[in-house]
């Protein structure tokens, strides 16, 4: 009869003779296998791999267009001090027919004309009609234009004027004319109003602002396209023997120019790391690549944000629209999808498109689905949409979206660099040896140069005050 052993205490089995070679000093004779040096600030960068790159050679990239009559309308600034707000006076020569006028006295005197008002929603600012009787300037909020439906009872939404907008700048001119909308806050707005009878006091005693109202209301009424640019004179469908009309192209007295931006840094490696601990990994190669990451990283952040050439700074204002209720819906995507031929993407950050789709999920809509460069990318009547989170987000939870035509070919939006520049790592980035130091330490400039230029307004258009953050349930 065999008798069960007692079961062992731990103090038996810690003091145990150990029978085989531990993990622990096992490791020490082991090869360990390691990773290249990770780093989570890479992103997707869609933006930099989306965009046709220009060459530019000369390092300067000048855009010629058309010669247009009329600059599209701007957006005004304001400064706040506690509740009380003030139009920057400098910022008024974003009305049309004040475009240029440089008189600083005198637009201090219009700008201390101006009287704050607040607006609660669905109150009436302006309407149809009605004698244009002052120019509003949005300064929070948004504005919808009404005009009468075609078809049925009701109004119909004309447009939204947002943060920065204004409306009835006609006010300045000679003749006024009528209200052609309804304007309704669509919010609760703060908004500077001038009324007519204060302007002409202005005027009144400024033979200069007078001069220069008539002189744009003549340029005005010169022959333009929609588009604002001059008209190029033809003739169709006529019989007999007419006098055909003569034309000329005429182009812009200044175009703009784009100069390359650069972003560098100073790499410092010292010669001990570089000579004695290069295996498996050359030390340098690896400092590099992190280092080239984050320069990438840079040029498409300033791609987006640059207020020089950055895409949100220089979309036209006459591309820029609000959307109609707060966060992004299929209407807004539709509305912003219409207003250019032959749009190729549209570029959001992430909780832009999250938001979007929320929106699409309470309609019962899915995305599309496009392939770009071989990965699937959800998209919206075909055009893909692109995360980019470089585009910000404010602390009020709003963002843009942008939506682009590509391409010189196609009039559209184009980056600018230019390769085979000295000691090039990779195109328009280069790599240059500057000399190892006295402490030994080894320097390299790294330099990537880049720009991006919208060849006519119309390349880009931008969904401004999308909020992303969604209503609590």
């Amino acid at each position: 009869m065999s008798t069960a052993l007692p079961p062992q205490r731990p103090e038996e089995s810690a003091g145990r003779a150990q029978l085989a070679l531990g993990v622990a000093a096992a490791r020490n004779l082991a090869t360990t296998t390691k990773s290249v040096p990770q780093m989570q600030g890479i992103s997707s960068r869609w933006l930099l791999r989306t965009l046709p790159w220009v060459e530019v050679k000369g390092g300067t990239y000048r855009v010629n267009r058309r010669l247009v009559y009329e600059v599209g309308d701007g957006r005004v600034t304001f400064v706040q001090d506690g509740a009380a707000v003030r139009v920057v006076p400098a910022e008024l020569g974003e009305l049309p027919l004040l475009r240029g006028f440089a008189d600083e006295e005198v637009l201090r005197a219009l700008a201390g004309r101006f009287e704050q008002h607040e607006h609660a929603a669905g109150e009436i600012l302006a309407e149809r009609g009605r004698p244009v009787d002052r120019v509003h300037l949005v300064v929070r909020g948004k504005v919808e234009k009404l005009v009468p439906a075609k078809y049925g009872e009701g109004d119909a939404r004309r447009g939204v004027v947002a943060d920065g907008g204004f409306l009835g700048a006609q006010v300045v001119g000679r003749e006024p004319g009528t209200w052609e909308f309804t304007a309704r806050a669509l919010t609760a707005c703060t908004v500077l109003s001038l009324p007519r009878a204060a302007y002409e006091e202005v005027a009144g005693r400024s033979a200069g602002l007078r001069e220069h109202v008539r002189l744009r209301e003549a340029e005005r009424a010169r022959p333009r396209n929609k588009r604002g640019e001059a008209e190029i004179a033809l003739a169709s469908g006529h019989t007999g023997e007419p006098v055909i009309p003569g034309t000329f192209v005429d182009y812009e007295l200044a175009p703009r120019e784009y100069e390359l931006s650069v972003a560098q840094t100073v790499l410092r490696v010292h010669t001990r790391v570089a000579d004695l601990y290069n295996e498996p990994m050359d030390q340098i190669e690896q400092q590099l690549r992190l280092t080239i990451e984050a320069l990438r990283e840079r040029q498409e952040s300033e791609l987006v944000n640059n207020p020089e050439f950055g895409l949100l700074h220089n979309a036209d204002h006459s591309q820029r629209i609000s959307t109609h209720s707060g966060p992004p819906t299929p209407d807004d995507m539709d509305e912003l999808l219409s207003m250019r031929r032959g749009t190729k993407a549209f570029f959001a950050h992430p909780k832009a498109i999250a938001a979007f789709g929320r929106e699409c999920n309470k309609r019962g809509l899915a995305f599309d689905t496009a392939d770009v460069a071989g990965h699937p990318v959800p998209a919206w009547r075909g055009v893909p949409i692109l995360p980019c989170g470089k585009i910000p987000v404010s602390e009020e939870g709003t963002s843009s979206i942008l939506a682009m035509r590509l391409g010189e070919k196609e009039e559209g939006v184009v980056g600018l660099r230019q390769t085979g520049i000295p000691d090039e790592y990779e195109p328009g980035l280069n790599v240059r040896f500057m000399g190892i130091s006295d402490q030994a330490i080894m320097s390299y400039l790294v330099s990537t140069y880049y720009s991006a230029a919208v060849l006519v307004p119309d390349a880009l258009g931008v969904l401004e005050n999308v909020e992303v953050f969604g209503s609590p349930s």
